[in-house]
């Protein structure tokens, strides 16, 4: 899909604001202590980024790693419309996210290596780490940030020192720690739809310098907003029409930490967060696409045409804690983390995205479906021991890691739900997933020089997953008629290496090179029983990764430019399709490969001024002549536009995909950013900011089409206001997605259905900090 005149016309503009530096946004280098002052109007200096990549504190400059950084000031401007985690995507270079499950099930890929799935038990190969916590489950990985200091995106493999299934990288998020000197901060935003985001954390000693402590919050809500226009037959007693029928949420979440220092030499910090949640899953829009066209333009956002699903609610409640002991025994530092997690909810949805009777077939309402994932418990633990020595010419740590996870997950279809003749009471299916994991790892770094650093490290992995199917999807007269496996388990054992150097030509440039192996373990898809199918799998996928780049800090640190260029090889890597039935199908293909570059820009050209840019370009290729893909049918007849080489089996057409790009992989991406300051006396400062992000060509299925791709998607954010002096109070106005800019997100491939983005919310917001 081409750009529009008028949405080529709003780019022009946008682009044309940053060339005239019109307005912009703060690059700041990041936000780690409540008292952490924004950078001020008056400072020609960026601020230093420092980074936990390695698992100990160190200038972005000196770590051999692609990282990207969003401090937590400009997480919560991109949030404060109620956005939830998806707000990072494409705000670092060559991260994205998606979902086409609501709120409770985001899907991320670095460098276009990612997972599709929509299965509840659905491994991604990026993790996410809060905390020091791995959050392996994909509910777990939707937990809202809040109070956050910094966020942390390590491109690349990072087997040596994080968590697990990290193929591809890892999302790391700081919270802001309790500290000995009372403090607070908070962003209370209002906006269109009855919007309202607060977000704040308050803390200090408790007793004396020994103990303090540090309260967080989280309140996020929406009001129903799209109506629910059709007034024909329900086969299972959806009220319709009904007016603001969905599209809200309430997100509320706290967090307690207690952090203990009795010595010198002792740290305990004690973590505990709770999570409520009540919205509505994805929305999905019959026919919004047509055949031969990506264009959703003709969208009407706030109105569905929904026969059954009871207006696709969703819910879930999580909470967990963790203890994180240190101990130092005079440079060699002890470290324990012990970890839980629990999670329970259900998400229903009109899958088909719109009323059978509007789609007859022969005069007979034609197109039906829905669903309902029900995760009715997960219990997942983990405990990590390090030992790491970061004194000195020569640092090094070793340490273990295990994991279990295990959940019951419940899935429904659509004849449990009817009233009519056709309900099946026993048209859903209960899996019990297990997953354990132990791996050892360890890693070195020798100064052979003060310019040169060589950093080696190394992690064996033991994965294991089982998944037994305790209940079958029996007939109305509950016969069993499944045939298929009932119990199937996989383990695989893989090392994983790094291996870098990085050298520093002086005390503003650095160059590193970098090669690694990564790992993620089997996959099983037991999903597909719910329609009588057997479990399907995927093995092992591996991936060697070669990156090499340039990180800088030039003119008397009022530029920061870091470049990368990387390329990787995933050898079996995980895919997924669908079957006839839309279900999802694991399945390997022999590897894909890519290469692409990484580019990071903040600048402060002149006082008062930031800029900030950011740009990934990326190719990539999935390498198998023997793997095929069924494409978009409906009633056996194909509703899109195959470009691949496609074949004939059992009634269904499947594609050829070797040679086509990875799924949800954008070309390229490009966000800038910018921010003026007019100073007045006294310290205050007015303000105007803006940040637009742009993304090229995306595929979101395997094979080729038109209607399943876009191109030239982008949105931007504006904001004004005035702040105190050291930003004790702030008060702006703000618009999110500033043009109303309806873009492609996700698809339901045999109902031509569309995801579309949220719309423009405008607001006002105050912010504050002592």
């Amino acid at each position: 899909m081409k750009l529009s005149i008028a949405r080529r016309t709003a780019l022009r503009s946008a682009c044309g604001c940053l060339a005239l530096t019109v307005a912009a946004t703060a690059a700041q280098a990041q936000d780690t202590s409540p008292a952490a002052p924004a950078a001020q109007a008056d400072d020609s200096a960026l601020e230093e980024i420092t980074v936990t990549a390695e698992r100990r504190t160190a200038n972005l400059r000196d770590v051999p790693i692609s990282v990207g950084v969003v401090a937590g000031s400009q997480l919560r401007e991109f949030q404060q419309a109620g956005e939830d985690i998806l707000a990072l995507s494409g705000r670092v270079p060559g991260l994205y996210a998606e979902t086409t499950t609501g709120r409770i099930f985001p899907r991320f890929y670095i460098r276009g290596l990612g997972n599709i799935d929509f299965y509840l038990g659905a491994s991604q190969p990026v993790s996410i780490v809060q905390d020091d916590v791995v959050l392996e489950h994909v509910v777990l990985k939707s937990n809202p940030v809040f109070d956050v200091g910094q966020v942390e995106v390590l491109r690349g493999p990072q087997g040596s020192l994080f968590g697990r299934n990290t193929t591809a990288g890892i999302i790391k998020f700081d919270t802001i720690e309790p500290s000995n000197v009372f403090s607070g901060r908070g962003q209370v935003s209002v906006g269109e739809y009855g919007t309202v985001n607060a977000d704040v954390g308050i803390g200090g000693p408790i007793a004396g310098d020994k103990l303090s402590a540090r309260f967080s919050a989280l309140v996020q809500h929406r009001e129903d907003w799209v109506d629910n226009t059709y007034a024909g037959p329900s086969d299972d007693g959806t009220p319709r029409p009904l007016k603001k029928a969905m599209g809200g949420f309430d997100d509320r979440n706290v967090r307690l930490q207690l952090l203990a220092t009795p010595t010198e030499a002792t740290r305990f910090l004690l973590s505990g967060h709770y999570r409520n949640y009540n919205g509505t899953s994805t929305l999905f829009r019959r026919a919004a696409l047509k055949r031969g066209s990506n264009d959703v333009s003709g969208v009407v956002r706030d109105e569905v045409r929904y026969d059954e699903a009871m207006n696709n609610p969703q819910a879930y409640e999580t909470y967990g804690g963790s203890f994180n002991a240190s101990f130092d025994f005079g440079g060699v530092t002890l470290t324990s983390i012990t970890a839980y997690e629990s999670a329970s909810g259900y998400s229903r949805g009109d899958t088909d995205g719109g009323a059978a009777s509007d789609y007859p077939v022969n005069g007979v309402r034609n197109g039906f479906g829905q669903s309902q994932g029900n995760l009715r418990d997960l219990d997942q633990w983990t405990q990590e021991v390090r030992l790491a020595d970061d004194s000195g010419r020569f640092k090094w740590q070793v340490g273990g890691l295990y994991f279990d996870s295990r959940d019951t997950t419940d899935f429904y279809q659509r004849g449990f739900f009817v009233t009519t003749a056709a309900r099946n009471p026993n048209n859903w299916v209960r899996l019990r997933n297990v997953n354990t994991s132990w791996a050892a790892f360890g890693q070195a770094s020798y100064d052979l020089t003060d310019a040169l650093t060589i950093t080696a490290g190394g992690r064996i992995t033991e994965d294991k997953k089982r998944t037994r199917l305790l209940k079958t999807a029996n007939t109305a007269a509950n016969v069993v008629t499944y045939r298929g496996r009932t119990d199937v388990e996989l383990d695989a054992t893989e090392p994983s290496w790094d291996l870098s150097a990085l050298y520093r030509l002086d005390d503003e440039v650095s160059l590193y090179a970098r090669v690694a192996r990564g790992f993620r373990g089997p996959t099983i898809q037991g999903r597909s029983a719910v329609f009588n199918s057997d479990f399907t799998t995927a093995n092992s996928e591996t991936i060697v990764s070669w990156e090499a780049g340039a990180k800088s800090s030039l003119l008397d640190n009022r530029l920061r430019l870091n470049a990368t260029g990387f390329y990787y090889t995933v050898s079996d890597i995980q895919l997924n399709g669908n079957d006839s039935d839309g279900n999802g199908v694991l399945f390997n293909a022999d590897k894909a490969k890519a290469y692409g570059v990484e580019v990071e820009l903040d600048a402060r050209p002149v006082r008062n001024l930031s800029l900030t840019a950011g740009f990934s370009a990326l190719h990539s290729d999935i390498k198998d002549g023997r793997v095929y893909a069924q494409v978009c049918a409906l009633n056996g007849q194909v509703v899109c536009n195959v470009y691949d080489p496609t074949i004939r089996r059992n009634g269904n057409t499947f594609a050829q995909i070797d040679g086509n790009p990875l799924p949800n992989a954008p070309r390229w991406n490009l966000n800038l950013a910018a921010r003026y300051d007019i100073p007045m006396d006294g310290g205050d400062r007015f303000f105007v900011a803006t940040d637009w992000n742009v993304q090229g060509y995306t595929s979101f299925v395997l094979y080729r089409t038109d209607e399943f791709t876009s191109n030239g998607n982008f949105e931007g954010g504006l904001r004004a206001g005035y702040a105190l002096s050291g930003d004790t109070l702030e008060f702006s106005v703000f618009a999110r997605n500033i043009t109303n800019e309806k873009n492609l997100k996700g698809v339901i491939e045999n109902y031509l259905a569309a995801v579309v983005n949220e719309p423009r919310v405008i607001g006002v917001s105050l912010a504050g900090r002592f």
